[in-house]
């Protein structure tokens, strides 16, 4: 399903919406061949093993999402903004969080959000300066290690998640409009998988001058395995599947399972996909548990 900035005339239906939502009932596929969206780099991280995949699904002629892999990155990043304007936002996102980790520095709270805010505004300007892209944008879920703990950037409704001794927690927060409203306990989030306006987020990167990452720090485990997605994924992968999928021995076989699961499952959207299993991290004794304020607990 396309994805949507809330403007400011959406924003003016949200109260209608709200008023209702208590009573509310709870293109052909390309080939596969040319279809995934490659990362700029190849990881080069030792401490972790790597898994990615991209697919353009079933309905969308383009893929419009970016697999943000290098310098100790990895992330998502789900454009928008008409046919051309997405691939330009969610690529030139990518390109620019590599670009800025070209000279190794130590991943920062500070140096993470001064990257996004730069690259906003280089992609915010870039817009301003050509009609054709007015209104593109990206989503960005971005994990930065360091020695110590991980990095989580969010900023739209990609996300990421954490599975640590058989639990899966959901490690970031949906900015989009029914997940306001599922904060709210305006929806419940049966009502909130079926909204139809369930793809209008209201933050990403490049439509406004300014933007404010969420940024969390988890503390890193040895075991640890992450999972970082667009939309077309867990909008399309029950949260019990993918705790099931992600717990396999083999990463690889795993990412080959989520992709086949939400293509099977009608695959409407773009699909991407960046798992990561941490080899090096504290030992289970030593590491404190995940924090995390959007906890989704599943068991598997």
């Amino acid at each position: 399903m396309r994805k949507f900035n809330l403007t400011s005339k959406v924003a003016r239906r949200l109260a209608d919406l709200e008023k209702n939502a208590a009573d509310a009932p709870s293109e052909t596929r390309q080939e596969h061949e040319g279809a995934e969206s490659s990362p700029a780099r190849q990881p080069e991280n030792a401490a972790f093993r790597i898994a990615w995949r991209s697919d353009i699904g079933k309905i969308r002629r383009t893929n419009q999402d970016a697999v943000i892999l290098g310098n100790g990155l990895a992330g998502i990043a789900d454009g928008m903004g008409g046919h051309q304007g997405g691939e330009i936002a969610s690529g030139g996102l990518r390109d620019g969080l590599i670009r800025e980790t070209e000279i190794p520095a130590e991943p920062s709270e500070e140096k993470l959000q001064e990257m996004i805010r730069k690259i906003n505004r280089e992609l915010w300007e870039q817009a301003e300066q050509d009609e054709k892209l007015s209104g593109m944008g990206t989503t960005l879920t971005l994990l930065w290690p360091n020695c110590r703990e991980m990095l989580i950037a969010q900023v739209g409704d990609s996300r990421a998640y954490l599975l640590r001794d058989g639990v899966l927690q959901q490690m970031t927060e949906d900015h989009s409009m029914v997940a306001d409203m599922v904060r709210r306990g305006i929806l419940s989030e049966e009502q909130a998988a079926c909204h139809p306006m369930r793809n209008y987020i209201t933050r990403a990167v490049g439509t406004d001058e300014t933007v404010d990452a969420d940024i969390t720090h988890v503390e890193r485990r040895r075991g640890d395995r992450w999972l970082i997605c667009s939309d077309g994924l867990h909008a399309l992968v029950s949260r019990e599947d993918l705790c099931r999928m992600l717990s396999r021995e083999n990463i690889e076989e795993a990412a080959n399972e989520m992709l086949e699961t939400a293509l099977g499952n009608g695959g409407r959207d773009n699909i991407s996909l960046v798992l990561m299993e941490d080899l090096e991290g504290a030992a289970e004794e030593a590491a404190a548990p995940a924090e995390q304020a959007n906890s989704g607990e599943v068991t598997p």
